[in-house]
């Protein structure tokens, strides 16, 4: 996938909430701090999972845009079976508004996630390769291309 660096921290899975928020924070800030990165991903804060709202929420904390911040642009990413689970009960609401051709890529995605054997799941499943495919397909429908991975803009500073 080209991922060059991996970062691992003692947090305990699907149990945020249990870690104060400011923990998550300073994580966050000292990567950003370290790696400079003037655009950042981050989890949609209206998924199901605690663990994806106390990281979105961290993540808007750590990259506030201040004086001396590197990062330019904020964007959150759906994921499957936390974002569409939620059924937009839950706010901020998931609201696409950037997208990316991954018509290239989509099986290298679907392929990446299978490796990911813990979440991987079998059709009808939102993380299984046909839904994935077919989630990737309905987004690039959207915007005139054959697959496309959707995003919102938290904010871009241009």
């Amino acid at each position: 996938m080209g991922a060059r660096d991996l970062f691992m921290y003692n947090l305990p899975d699907n149990r945020f909430d249990t870690v104060p928020l400011l923990d998550v924070v300073k994580i966050i800030e000292e990567l950003v701090e370290k790696l400079q990165p003037d655009t950042v991903y981050t989890q949609h804060g209206g998924d199901l999972n605690i663990d994806h709202v106390v990281t979105y929420r961290a993540t808007l904390t750590a990259t506030r845009p201040m004086v001396g911040t590197p990062v330019k642009t904020l964007y959150a990413y759906e994921v499957a079976s936390s974002t569409e689970w939620s059924f937009q009960q839950f706010s901020p609401v998931f609201h696409a508004n950037a997208f990316v051709d991954i018509s290239e890529t989509l099986e290298t995605k679907i392929a990446a996630m299978q490796v990911y054997e813990s979440e991987a799941r079998a059709f009808p499943h939102p993380r299984s390769p046909e839904a994935l495919r077919a989630i990737a397909q309905r987004w690039g429908s959207v915007v005139g291309l054959h697959a496309a991975e959707a995003f919102q803009v938290i904010y871009a500073i241009l």
